[in-house]
């Protein structure tokens, strides 16, 4: 086989993407859940040290990035233990944004 021939066979199957790339972007992904993790865990002792209670959107938030990447997973790879996790933060993140919304109307 000749480049041009390998390189038309790597393009086809990775879809014209460069593994470069997709290594970067998962890099970004996980750095960027790291550093929302972070700040969420700031903003919440902040307001807990404040008085002013707990803050369940955050953490509805934080943990929606997992529910979104678990269900994402699931799809994808069809695993049971994504899948599982995936309900489980689904449950999760209903019941802290359920109840910030309602000590939000309260």
């Amino acid at each position: 086989m000749d480049k041009e021939k390998i390189l038309a066979k790597s393009r086809a199957e990775n879809k014209n993407k460069d593994m470069f790339e997709l290594e970067v972007a998962k890099l970004a992904n996980s750095v960027a859940v790291t550093v929302m993790l972070i700040v969420a865990a700031v903003f919440f002792i902040v307001q807990l040290s404040a008085g002013g209670g707990l803050n369940y959107g955050i953490w509805a938030i934080v943990f929606s990035s997992d529910m979104a990447l678990r269900w994402v997973r699931f799809i994808k790879l069809h695993s049971r233990l994504d899948l599982v996790l995936a309900i489980f933060y689904t449950v999760v993140v209903a019941a802290l944004a359920g109840y910030h919304i309602y000590s939000l109307i309260q």
